[in-house]
């Protein structure tokens, strides 16, 4: 009792966080429009103009730091502006600049922010992929589907060995194929470019800065259009957030794939003159201890990872007091996206900080789609309560529609996307009349009565579904209550029983446990969680632990960050029979 007075009474350090502002338009029907009010630059409305900026004001400082044998690759902003200008004249003398995109297939890299800008700074649009879709011994089947959508007209990729199953594929035959490094006869040596004659930035805002792909809820890639204003904007309404001068530093792992990474955080720190070391760790068991390793030697002030990565390093900072110094030495906001933290976790990480540095860290998330910037809300105000995606950021309005017994969410802001390449009727029926983007998806107020609480998310609209007897299940709130049940022995959770007697759950473990010890916690959960139950709709019958995280590449993550439950369903049908097999299977609980 003692220790959770003493961590409620820690003060918070400063986030430096600006006065949060909010403007409620109550309308008929229980419809409300929140609208933050907040000024924020709008100078800079072409990706490379924050380069051109910090090349000038502190061409000595770091952007970009990579892993190079036990130090590290740095480059500073002069540096990568010349090299910026050097790859553009490149791709121009390549003959490749137009409007059909530059493809990537690469993971996170120096050169790869390199070709990136390069390109941008042209016009020409760049489409980094998932490098999963071409690693060895990947299904090419996304990757073609992939390219049948983008049209590209050329590809960079970080090593042409890494990556040569993919790009000896027929559907990529006749392409200019651009390596960062082992480059094959017929390829263009990355350095090649890197030597041409410098060029000028050419793009204009409303030319399409890049194209990322999202997979939605069926799996099926739609290439979204990003604007060089849709990028800059939301980067300087992120920025209007803070009253904080100082560039933010990160070790940081978010693939540049995807808009989280791409502009949350690589764009994001441009955009702010801050640095960003690219971290190789994944948060998986075997692969964390690099992310670790980061952490040891770079002290950030501005830390993002899944919760999946918050549940390794809350235990890696609670045995190692070295790395803890480290770590909350001058980080100001630590910050989760995809799935809801446990409250557990992130009460751990604060004891920690509280013991460490006598002061709790502002816990942030935010919420958007690749639609929307991606960011569209945030938390930025002092926080310690988990499972909010904030408010809208400045210059935003969301509007919440009453809808299927939730409160239908859709956003307007500069920040959102002018629509999908080649999908004018798709891009047309994503929008309302309102001109209000339509995410499909649902939020509920913390505080009904005090909307600039905040507010948390409330699953998909068409998620939902009734069992047998006619019961509504509510999927999304279901599923965070019974995920926050069980703690840190599971990552999220299937919510299973369409058209069945009763409700059950498929959950993903927690990889750093043993199979007992998440079979033992989920039982126990279930057990907490069914005693507080109202309704057949409201409690768990069977739950099933499964063997694997979720699958990321086929899908089963959305852009998002969140399961898509239809999905995983779908994917996941074995799993979903055996839960509800009868006689019972020996590796389902029932309760």
């Amino acid at each position: 009792m003692d220790a959770k007075i003493r961590l409620s009474d820690a003060p918070f350090r400063d986030a430096r966080y600006a006065p949060r502002q909010l403007q409620v338009e109550e309308r008929p029907g229980g419809e409300r429009v929140l609208t933050n009010p907040t000024a924020f630059s709008t100078n800079f409305t072409i990706v490379t103009q924050a380069l051109d900026r910090w090349a000038a004001e502190a061409p000595a400082r770091t952007w970009l730091a990579e892993r190079s044998g036990e130090g590290w690759r740095t480059v500073s902003f002069a540096e990568a502006r010349e090299a910026v200008r050097a790859i553009a004249g490149g791709l121009r003398e390549l003959g490749v600049v137009g409007a059909r995109p530059l493809l990537i297939l690469a993971r996170n890299g120096v050169d790869h922010a390199l070709v990136k800008y390069a390109a941008m700074s042209q016009g020409m649009p760049v489409a980094p992929v998932s490098p999963q879709y071409g690693l060895p011994g990947a299904n090419l089947a996304r990757l073609a589907h992939a390219v049948e959508v983008l049209n590209p007209s050329a590809i960079y990729t970080e090593d042409a060995a890494l990556f040569s199953e993919a790009l000896e594929a027929p559907f990529l035959a006749g392409l200019p194929v651009i390596a960062g490094k082992n480059a094959r006869p017929v390829d263009v040596p990355l350095e090649r470019l890197a030597r041409a004659g410098a060029v000028d930035a050419a793009a204009r805002p409303d030319d399409h800065a890049k194209y990322l792909l999202t997979s939605g809820s069926t799996g099926l890639p739609k290439a979204v259009i990003c604007l060089h204003r849709n990028s800059a904007i939301n980067s300087a309404q992120i920025a209007a957030c803070f009253a904080d001068d100082e560039p933010p530093v990160m070790v940081n792992s978010a693939p540049w794939s995807h808009n989280l990474g791409a502009n949350s955080i690589l764009h994001m720190a441009l955009h702010r003159g801050g640095t960003v070391y690219i971290d190789a760790g994944q948060p998986v068991a075997g692969r964390f201890a690099e992310t670790v390793r980061n952490l040891k030697e770079v002290s950030t002030t501005y830390h993002n990872m899944v919760p999946a990565g918050w549940m390794l390093l809350a235990g890696e900072l609670e045995r190692d007091p070295d790395l803890a110094r480290t770590f909350f030495s001058r980080v100001r906001v630590l910050q989760y996206g995809g799935a809801s933290l446990g409250q557990d976790i992130s009460d751990r990480i604060q004891a920690v900080a509280m013991a460490t540095v006598g002061e709790k860290i502002s816990f942030a998330s935010g919420y958007g789609a690749t639609e929307t910037g991606p960011t569209a809300c945030n938390v930025h105000w002092p926080n310690e309560r988990m499972g909010l995606i904030g408010l809208p950021v400045p210059g935003t309005s969301v509007k919440l529609i009453p809808a299927a017994g939730k409160l239908e969410f859709r956003v307007k802001g500069p920040q959102v996307t002018a629509g999908y390449l080649g999908r004018p009727e798709l891009s047309a029926e994503s929008f309302d009349e309102e001109g209000f983007y339509r995410l499909g998806d649902a939020a509920r107020f913390v505080e009904p009565a005090e909307p600039a609480q905040g507010m948390a998310f409330d699953g998909r609209i068409s998620e939902n579904f009734k069992l047998a007897s006619g019961t509504f299940v509510g999927v999304g709130d279901l599923r965070v209550k019974a995920v926050s049940a069980v703690g840190d022995a599971v990552t999220d959770a299937v919510v299973c029983g369409e058209g069945r007697e009763g409700v059950g759950l498929l959950f993903y473990p927690n990889p750093t446990m043993s199979p007992q010890e998440v079979v033992v916690a989920v039982r126990m959960g279930m057990e907490r969680f069914n005693a507080q139950a109202k309704g057949a709709g409201g409690r768990i019958s069977r739950a099933l632990v499964l063997d694997s995280p979720p699958d990321a590449g086929a899908g089963e993550i959305t852009d998002k960050g969140y399961i898509a439950q239809s999905l995983a369903r779908s994917r996941r049908a074995e799993a979903v029979e055996r839960l509800f097999s009868d006689p019972v299977s020996f590796d389902v609980m029932v309760f």
